[in-house]
């Protein structure tokens, strides 16, 4: 059986011809309902002359969430033996409870089928209609510019939608001169929300508001992918603009530099990377982060949902995934005399060794350095303790006492470093030594006096 010839169905072959359409020798997964729309899309591809040499693989899914879903199968079974096309007639079990999970399981299923024949495509009969249908009912619900981009021609990792460019007028035209049957899914008269859109609320609209309103909705949604298109052009370049890193725990960029960016180009910039980490960002998380970026204080952090987090160390931003909790291993030096072990704080591993003697400890092996430091022995309360800083403590200096996350901001260590930072305390609480960024004016050893002398060094994790 061959079609006759039709307006659709020769700007269909052009489609299949085409560039990035189909090829002698592959083979297609067509998604087959049992409705108008899909049997055309199978009718098409079987007898439509002057098109690739093709192998088709019918897959129809039964959700089982409805009586007589089991005659549809039986139905579509049927027709593909008539038409000599393989058929793949899976049934879901447990049935899906949403149209969600349908829809998530009906696509795993034709990458089940996909990956089983060796197919390039699965092809399914999303058309024109269906587009304007998603893009009004996404508008609706508040969807962003994304959003608005409706159905994709393409979704990974195969699917291609070939009649997306076509009215479903045409279609069912279509199949009514060819003489096509099919079966009508009785959901798609009930009042689910794309069925009121659909037969209530587009008819409405292009009778009394509108007479082009499909056309319209789908004009945005190619606008949108324009729009869309254009950002992707330049985001690697705004990205470099605001000197965007990868980082273990996700992005960091430059305050300043997105500060001189429009808010709304910073919003694009927050949103794709939060994208980037599995989540998204809705219209008031969006203005949230966007007003952090300018007001948020150092060491400040906002949550964006879904473990993902908006922070601010100094003049760097943080768009990171939340962390397990860390536990510490401080080390305890008990007592003088001469040992080696590691700390593990804030994640990061150190090295840490001490000895004892007498002479001058600011010669020698024993210069003070970032590194090492020299103390009394009978000027400090042993235990000695190498932990992660704590709010509150304080350290001695020349000119008085003063808060180690003072000078962390004097140091520039960042608010994401300060736990990592090892602090050296006496049993009193006493802070002796911060490695990098100060020491005690207390305690140093004078003379022949017996002092600890301590070393510690990043090291390799365990």
């Amino acid at each position: 059986m061959t079609a006759p010839a039709s307006p659709l169905a020769a700007r269909f072959a052009g489609r299949l011809n085409g560039s990035g359409g189909a090829r002698d020798g592959e083979i297609l997964v067509v998604a087959v309902s049992g409705g108008v729309d899909s049997v055309a899309l199978l009718h098409l591809l079987r007898f439509t002359p002057g098109l690739p040499d093709v192998t088709l693989v019918a897959a129809h899914v039964d959700h089982a969430m409805r009586p007589g879903s089991r005659g549809d199968a039986a139905w579509v079974s049927g027709l593909c033996r008539a038409w000599g096309v393989t058929a793949e007639i899976r049934r879901l079990d447990p049935a899906p409870l949403t149209e969600a999970e349908a829809r998530t399981a009906r696509y795993a299923v034709l990458e089940e089928v996909r990956a089983k024949h060796g197919a390039h495509q699965v092809l399914t009969a999303h058309h024109a209609d269906d587009q304007a249908e998603t893009v009004l009912f996404r508008a609706l619900r508040g969807t962003g510019l994304r959003g608005l981009r409706g159905i994709p021609e393409r979704r990974a990792p195969a699917v291609w939608r070939p009649l997306l460019p076509f009215d479903r007028d045409d279609i069912v035209g279509y199949a009514a001169r060819v003489g096509l049957s099919w079966r009508e899914d009785p959901t798609n008269a009930g009042g689910f929300a794309r069925n009121v859109i659909r037969h209530e609320v587009l008819p409405l609209v292009e009778r009394t508001v509108a007479a082009g309103a499909r056309r319209a909705l789908r004009g945005l949604a190619r606008r949108a992918r324009d729009d869309e298109a254009a950002w992707r052009s330049l985001e690697g370049e705004i990205l470099a603009r605001v000197d965007a890193r990868e980082e273990a725990e996700g992005y960091s960029l430059d305050r300043r530099a997105l500060l001189a960016l429009h808010p709304a180009v910073r919003a694009r910039v927050i949103r794709g990377l939060v994208r980037r980490l599995g989540g998204t960002l809705h219209d008031t998380g969006t203005r949230l982060a966007v007003e952090f970026t300018r007001a948020g204080s150092s060491g400040g952090k906002l949550s964006l949902g879904a473990g993902i987090w908006l922070r601010r160390d100094l003049e760097r931003l943080g768009v990171v995934r939340g962390e397990a909790p860390v536990v510490d291993r401080p080390v305890v030096v008990a007592e003088p005399g001469q040992g080696r072990l590691r700390a593990v704080l804030g994640g990061r591993t150190y090295d840490v060794a001490w000895s004892t003697g007498t002479g001058d400890a600011t010669t020698g092996s024993r210069e003070p350095s970032p590194e090492g430091q020299s103390f009394a022995v009978a000027r400090v309360a042993f235990p000695l303790t190498v932990r992660s800083w704590r709010p509150g403590d304080r350290m001695r200096l020349a000119y008085g006492s003063k808060k180690l996350k003072k000078l962390f901001l004097e140091a520039r260590v960042a608010a994401g470093e300060r736990a990592r930072v090892p602090v050296l305390v006496d049993a009193a609480g006493s802070v002796l030594w911060v490695p990098g960024v100060a020491r005690s004016v207390e305690q140093a050893p004078a003379g022949d006096a017996v002092h600890i002398h301590l070393h510690i060094t990043h090291a390799e994790s365990d």
